[in-house]
């Protein structure tokens, strides 16, 4: 049937294109299912004022980056090197940026 490695490629991508629709499908039907509950989690952490979701475990100002000071992974001394992965990852607050800069 398929005589060509060019034909088989090209099944190849088709499969993988159909499955990667499928996906898209799969999740948007997920979502819509799943709204009603989010949307009570979200109603929950708004009335207990939670705080934000745990990212890391490593070090703590990469576990809840909103309550984080500006000195807190440079806690050794100025020039130390951050020795946890993740806090290379996640990028600063935005209102530790101000702070840092200056700009409103």
């Amino acid at each position: 049937m398929f005589t060509r490695k060019s034909d088989l490629f090209l099944l190849y991508l088709a499969v993988n294109f159909a499955l990667v629709g499928l996906m898209f499908c799969h999740s948007a039907l997920k979502r819509a299912e799943a709204q009603p509950a989010l949307m009570e989690k979200a109603e929950m952490v708004r009335r207990l004022e939670l705080t934000d979701l745990c990212l890391f475990t490593d070090a703590r100002y990469t576990r809840h980056p909103s309550v984080a000071d500006i000195h807190t992974p440079f806690q050794d001394y100025p020039l130390s090197l951050d020795h946890f992965p993740s806090g290379s990852i996640i990028a600063p607050p935005p209102h530790l940026k101000t702070a840092v800069t200056g700009d409103k």
